[in-house]
């Protein structure tokens, strides 16, 4: 237990130090190339107005690509540790490290940040859209500010404290579980035409796994608020939290959004164009004022000690488990 703990927060730190060099293979890659694959194949022969055939074929896919990333994980996994278990703590902590995102989250919101700083807002548009789904090319200053603003605060769940916790909750082997039920989600969990019926059970699979770790999130993001400073006001988190938080076609994505409107106080969310078509959508929190470029940064540092915080009571609560089973 004790390997896992030490493996568990020397992952989190490696984040934090490193992020994600892209200049490295990294393992959400292979899930993604893998759910690519299994698109292509299953939709191969299947007619484009075949319902039921997508829906099961979506079903295939939302069960084959976490079940072969859970299977390669434990592979190397308990392989490493056989060899030795040094071997296997620090592949753990790698592993654990390429779970976690709050360091290429950071980085990549804050190119748009400095560019909105420097005045270059073309600039600020495509750097925004590598971290956003929605179209871009027509954003404002605020319009650029406000996407990277809401990227950061929905992925403090996503990409941070929920993959934090399942990780906790299970090694790296549930972790990259998890990071394949997200990969998926973001490939073919989409609205449209094309994945309406085919990425259905994988968005479903991904708003189950996420509903628990989207509220932890919520609530250490209040405690991030209350602990922050001035920047912050954390009565009015809490109050946009509580009037806000269902404000999302995802039973998951307002939790932690709402808290940031409501700590920062600004407006997030509304009508947005993906694909060329707009979606209509309903704003999350009170414009006290415009959203401004300094708002990534600020809501960079909710992300950062909301991580800092959920890593501390996970390691406690490890711990408290260690030393449980120390006694019987």
């Amino acid at each position: 237990m004790l390997g896992h703990m030490a493996a568990f927060f020397l992952g989190f730190l490696l984040d934090q130090l490193l992020g994600d060099p892209h200049s490295l293979p990294h393992p959400v890659r292979l899930i993604g190339r893998l759910t690519a694959g299994l698109e292509k194949r299953l939709l191969q022969k299947t007619q484009e107005k075949d319902e039921k055939g997508k829906l099961k074929k979506g079903i295939l896919l939302a069960v084959l690509v976490p079940a072969a990333t859970v299977a390669a994980t434990a592979a190397l996994l308990l392989g490493a540790y056989r060899l030795h278990p040094l071997a296997g703590v620090v592949l753990e902590s790698v592993m654990t490290y390429q779970i976690l995102a709050a360091k290429c989250l950071k980085v990549e919101s804050m190119k748009v940040y400095r560019c909105l700083q420097n005045g270059n807002l073309e600039a600020a548009r495509k750097a925004v859209s590598m971290i956003v789904g929605r179209d871009t090319d027509a954003l404002d200053p605020e319009g650029v500010a406000k996407a990277a603003v809401e990227t950061v605060a929905e992925n403090t769940s996503d990409g941070v404290i929920a993959p934090m916790l399942y990780t906790a909750l299970g090694g790296p082997i549930l972790g990259f579980f998890y990071k394949a039920v997200n990969t998926m989600d973001s490939m073919v969990g989409y609205r449209n035409e094309t994945y309406l019926y085919f990425g259905r059970a994988a968005a479903k699979l991904d708003d189950f796994v996420n509903y628990l770790p989207a509220r932890i999130s919520a609530y250490l993001m209040l405690l991030a608020a209350w602990l922050g400073g001035k920047d912050y006001s954390a009565s009015r988190a809490y109050s946009i939290y509580r009037r806000d938080r269902r404000k999302h076609a995802s039973p998951n994505s307002a939790q932690t959004e709402s808290v940031c409107a409501g700590a920062l106080g600004v407006r997030l969310a509304g009508d947005a164009f993906y694909f060329g078509k707009k979606v209509e959508k309903p704003y999350i929190g009170d414009e006290w004022r415009k959203t401004e470029a300094e708002d990534i940064r600020r809501a960079n540092r909710l992300m950062m000690l909301t991580a800092w915080l959920g890593e501390g009571i996970c390691l406690c609560l490890m711990a408290a488990v260690c030393l449980g089973y120390g006694r019987m």
